[in-house]
């Protein structure tokens, strides 16, 4: 008997589950970055607005940390890369148990934790520039050396573990054949291996890139009085939020999206390459169609949709929602007054019909809850007889004996 999978209400219900979870906190920023409600919120909605891309755009504290960031995660790249790379190299040309012990030192830095990896690299550079006799002012000190050293020590074990597993389908054969067939190991490296390994060394860049740029734990010790983008967030965030982030969130799923949408068209267009002439006359064989297939033309084209929803965004004016909004808070402020008024009317005429007189309200801050403590007045005393003049003030008046 054949039973057919996947159709019950049970796993629909689990896939709708799955995915409110996933993309509904994405939906909700991209809401909120458009309601002109100074905390972000979906209901009640209030005004469409783009303002606060421009409220984003003018913090100077996250552009300055924007900046940063890629100037580090450019650093890391270039540094992590390569070191990723050599450590793949050597692991595949060694001997099992070698290979287990290298690595196991090259992988360590991934499981140490980033507050630990922060600290030492403080500790270890800040010692050596004392050592040498170097000022606060050298590289042993700044925040952005520190950054880029700190985060290419554990960044660099992510690279090398891409090259590990595209080195794992190579066929060392063909770099033999390139040797005994003349070529130095720097040409068989070059016009052999190193073509091998173009995408994995575009997926290293890119998975570097994202790692220096979304480090907290590290960064924010070796930054010292600098900001990356991260730590400017996280912040900012501590301080209090605005939709100004939710803006961020737009701005990055958009870029996340222009990628991916350009990726794809790649990967379809390098596929109907490869396929047989019946596929690439079909997509191809139309000049026409082949130009708008194309990924450039697929990224002009986004570009092109993106800058003309922001030139609209601009030329929307919200100033007249706003104030209506705002005048409708006033408008409801002072019925709710009024109703206030109104009570305190009627209390006054049900009182004095029925003759009843509220005690007045103490002018005390505490409402007089601490009128029954004050002291009772006290008897009015009897004078008492005046004493000689005494050349120190009547200071040891209460000294002199008592007369019987």
């Amino acid at each position: 008997m054949n039973r057919q999978t996947g159709g019950g209400p049970l796993a629909v219900g689990y896939a709708l589950l799955f995915f409110a979870f996933l993309f509904g906190p994405l939906i909700i920023m991209v809401i909120t970055a458009f309601n002109s409600s100074s905390f972000p919120r979906v209901t009640p909605w209030e005004c469409f607005t783009t303002e606060w891309f421009g409220v984003l755009f003018g913090n100077g504290r996250l552009m300055n940390g924007l900046l940063n960031s890629v100037v580090i995660g450019i650093g890391v790249v270039l540094i992590a890369v390569p070191i990723g790379l050599a450590g793949a190299l050597a692991l595949s040309e060694l001997g099992p148990k070698l290979r287990a012990a290298l690595y196991t030192v090259l992988i360590t830095p991934i499981l140490v934790p980033g507050v630990v990896l922060g600290i030492s690299t403080i500790v270890f550079w800040g010692a050596l520039g004392r050592s040498v006799g170097a000022g606060y002012d050298s590289m042993f000190f700044n925040g952005m050396f520190l950054t880029l050293i700190g985060q290419v020590t554990f960044i660099a074990a992510y690279a090398m573990l891409v090259f590990i597993a595209r080195l794992q389908r190579f066929d060392p054969t063909l770099t033999e054949a390139a040797l005994d067939l003349g070529a130095t190991p720097g040409q068989a490296f070059v016009k052999i291996l190193l073509p091998f390994l173009a995408p994995a060394i575009g997926s290293a860049a890119f998975l570097t890139l994202l790692a220096s740029f979304e480090n907290y734990n590290t960064t924010v010790f070796t930054i010292m009085a600098d900001s990356t983008f991260t730590t400017a967030l996280a912040s900012k965030v501590r301080l209090g939020t605005d939709p100004s982030l939710s803006a961020l969130a737009v701005i990055i799923i958009g870029i996340t999206l222009i990628g991916a949408i350009v990726n794809e068209a790649w990967t379809r267009r390098a596929e109907a390459l490869r396929s047989g002439c019946a596929a690439r006359s079909a997509v191809y064989g139309n000049p026409a169609l082949a130009v708008i297939v194309h990924p450039a033309t697929v990224l002009v084209l986004l570009l092109g949709l993106v800058g003309y929803l922001a030139w609209s965004g601009t030329q929307h004016d919200a100033g007249v929602c706003k104030q209506q909004i705002l005048d409708e808070k006033l408008a409801r402020q002072e019925q709710l007054l009024e109703e206030q008024r109104q009570r305190i009317r009627d209390q006054k005429a049900a009182e004095e019909a029925t003759g009843t007189v509220t005690k007045p309200a103490s002018p005390s801050a505490f409402g007089g809850a601490f009128n029954g403590l004050a002291p009772s007045p006290a008897a009015p005393a009897t004078p008492a007889t005046p004493k000689a003049p005494s050349a120190f003030g009547g200071a040891f008046n209460n000294l002199a004996p008592k007369t019987d």
